[in-house]
């Protein structure tokens, strides 16, 4: 499984950015997808996960963030509003990997956002 993301950049506090990942390969053995996100000098931390069409939150991102998966697409994205500076990081995607007993994570290249004040 290769993992692909997208979307990063710059925004200003208070915007919106929306992530994209693509997913390749044996993706019919997926289960639950995520996202990471890890700060300078920090480690890295979930953000949120997808799992049979539920979503879990990190408190800090609750209400202002949203998951979601497109099956048919092997896509995954990350809708991300009123940003805030503290947001700022490299996001990572992430993809549980299960098949004939075997479990694997897999991970994308990440993609940077800034949040400038």
């Amino acid at each position: 499984v290769r993992l692909v993301e997208s979307g990063g950049g710059l925004v200003q506090a208070g915007g919106s950015r929306r992530l994209s990942c693509s997913a390749f390969g044996s993706t019919f053995s997926i289960n639950a997808m995520g996202w990471y996100r890890q700060a300078p000098g920090k480690q890295r931390e979930l953000v949120a996960s997808i799992r049979d069409g539920v979503a879990n939150y990190a408190d800090s991102v609750k209400g202002r963030f949203t998951i979601s998966r497109d099956n048919a697409k092997d896509m995954m994205y990350l809708e991300m509003n009123n940003l805030k500076p503290d947001d700022t990081a490299v996001y990572y995607c992430n993809a549980e990997w299960v098949f004939s007993g075997l479990r694997r994570d897999y991970w994308g290249q990440g993609t940077q956002v800034t949040v400038s004040s």
